[in-house]
């Protein structure tokens, strides 16, 4: 079965997303190419500007999952476009660990939806916005597991 990833894209500030998302997980980028690191291409002239934003990079998040991303030129064609459609949901092995993504998540969020805490289909859930415009879910089911 094929491995699912998450690829996250940003409007300039990839590079410190991804600096902070590194601390959240605890891991280290797998590396990052730019913009200005492609062969130039006369019928796509490159901002000078535009050279040092990032064209992809990665952690990894777990051994099985990696978290990528890259900033959208406008002058690529697709201007970024953020909004609630999609969510990172992050399943934990326990509260503990919950409770840790939570505190890392949350630092300077947009918006936090639901605080972490107890429900009836998780022993703790939460839903954020995080200061970079992405969306996160942390689940812990615990002893409610469904049937």
């Amino acid at each position: 079965m094929a491995r699912v990833h998450a690829y996250l894209n940003f409007n300039g500030d990839c590079r410190q997303a991804f600096e902070f998302y590194e601390t959240v997980f605890k891991t280290e980028n797998l590396g990052t190419h730019t913009y200005g690191d492609m062969p130039a291409d006369p019928n796509f002239p490159l901002a000078e500007d535009a050279k040092d934003k990032v064209m992809h990079t990665a952690i990894h998040i777990n051994p099985e999952t990696m978290l990528m991303g890259a900033d959208v030129l406008p002058g690529f064609g697709q201007p970024l476009s953020q909004g609630n459609g999609t969510y990172i949901m992050l399943d934990t092995k326990d509260i503990a660990e919950a409770e840790e993504l939570f505190q890392a998540l949350s630092k300077d969020a947009k918006v936090i939806e639901m605080q972490l805490e107890e429900t009836f289909f998780a022993e703790r859930f939460a839903s954020l916005q995080d200061k970079f415009g992405v969306y996160w879910m942390i689940h812990f089911e615990g002893n409610k597991k469904m049937s």
